[in-house]
């Protein structure tokens, strides 16, 4: 069985300022801001949600099929997912587009400063879900608006379950659109915050949306995740990471977890117990796609 995941493929720049931004920003100056800060530590990890989530499937032996869009420069990420096994036919290059980039500025303090340019992945839209894609279950996770709009209505079409997985993206859509999103997804998931705007746009409790949907999962980072499921709630705990060192992916793990227990015919509280352990094993390590696996999934 495989899971087609549609979203975003995007290199992360993390750099570190070894100061403090505070000291360097003079509050009565804010409105002639110029500001330059020192960043002697760089890296560049593969990131995104599609690749996240499809890096977590792999690792538990799912099967990832990501539907997104790189840039001109892009080569080496499809590269990186071809020597890790995961199929890349449904990965399309642009050549006039960079790849969707995030910047991200760190100061000793963890603050950060964050820039985004979404480039090829404003083009998702163009790549096109049918019946015989190949995949048993699919994922609309952050991408580009219209990408995730025609996903949704074409998984829908095809008679493919899927996630409605809103992440980020989410207020690029009124009550009606996401009303919408919920009639055509077979499950929902959002983090606390992004569950509070759900539902607070659509006018739906938790309660509610888990009614017109299998299920409805609420993550709230180290307490675990509310599952919702025909209008009632269980807590799933949280699983205690060996040490907390970047939270950078959690959620795409989590969700990787997910998916990999839907393929696998779990129950949605198995899903959800495999999801906090899938983030709690990428929190203790560096990057999105760094981390490895040290517990047998079937066992889970």
């Amino acid at each position: 069985m495989a899971s087609l995941i549609c979203g975003s493929l995007a290199f992360d720049n993390i750099m570190t300022f070894s100061g403090r931004f505070a000291d360097q920003i003079m509050p009565d100056q804010i409105h002639i801001l110029n500001v330059s800060f020192l960043v002697p530590t760089l890296r560049r990890d593969f990131g995104g949600c599609a690749g996240n989530i499809a890096y977590a499937l792999n690792l538990l032996g799912g099967k990832a099929l990501p539907m997104a869009v790189v840039g001109h420069d892009g080569d080496g990420y499809v590269a990186h997912f071809k020597q890790l096994g995961i199929d890349t036919r449904f990965i399309k290059k642009l050549d006039d587009h960079y790849t969707a980039q995030c910047m991200i500025t760190t100061d000793m303090d963890n603050n950060q400063i964050t820039a985004f340019h979404p480039g090829a992945m404003m083009q998702a839209h163009q790549n096109t879900i049918t019946k015989d894609c190949g995949a048993a279950i699919g994922i609309v996770a952050p991408d580009g608006r219209d990408a995730m709009l025609q996903h949704a209505e074409q998984l829908h079409a095809a008679g493919i379950p899927f996630v409605f997985d809103p992440g980020q993206g989410l207020p690029m859509f009124d009550g009606n659109d996401l009303r919408h999103f919920i009639s055509l997804a077979t499950w929902v998931t959002v983090n606390d915050y992004e569950g509070k705007m759900l539902s607070e746009r659509t006018g739906l409790s938790f309660a509610e949306i888990s009614t017109q949907v299998q299920g409805l999962m609420v993550t709230l980072g180290a307490e675990g995740c509310d599952l919702w499921e025909n209008g009632e709630r269980t807590h799933v705990p949280g699983i205690q990471a060996a040490a907390v060192v970047d939270p950078t992916g959690c959620g795409d793990a989590w969700r990787g977890g997910l998916l990999w227990g839907l393929e696998h015919g779990r129950s949605l509280r198995q899903c959800v117990e495999l999801g906090n352990r899938m983030g709690s094993l990428k929190i203790a390590a560096r990057g999105p796609q760094n981390y490895q696996l040290d517990f047998d999934p079937a066992a889970v």
